[in-house]
């Protein structure tokens, strides 16, 4: 019983993966050729934010790695200090 909701939640995350794949190869790579009046360009928001939402996600991510090893490092720093007291 476990296998089936595991697909199905597989396929569920790679249905939403392709969709946002999808969204943002045609908001950074045929938009910015599209005229400025088109229709479509009401489904998009502005170019900026094509650069700004990846570089704020890789920016919390990496800090959040870095403050995840700093945190252990240090509370097995503070165990090996322990040990040889």
């Amino acid at each position: 019983m476990a296998q089936i909701h595991d697909k199905a939640v597989g396929a569920a995350l790679l249905a939403i993966g392709s969709f946002v794949f999808a969204y943002y190869s045609i908001w950074t790579l045929i938009i910015p050729f599209v005229d400025e009046d088109h229709p479509a360009r009401k489904l998009f928001p502005p170019q900026w934010f094509a650069i700004a939402i990846p570089v704020f996600l890789l920016t919390v991510g990496v800090t959040g790695i870095f403050g995840f090893l700093s945190f252990v490092m240090l509370k097995s720093g503070k165990k090996t200090a322990k040990k040889s007291t």
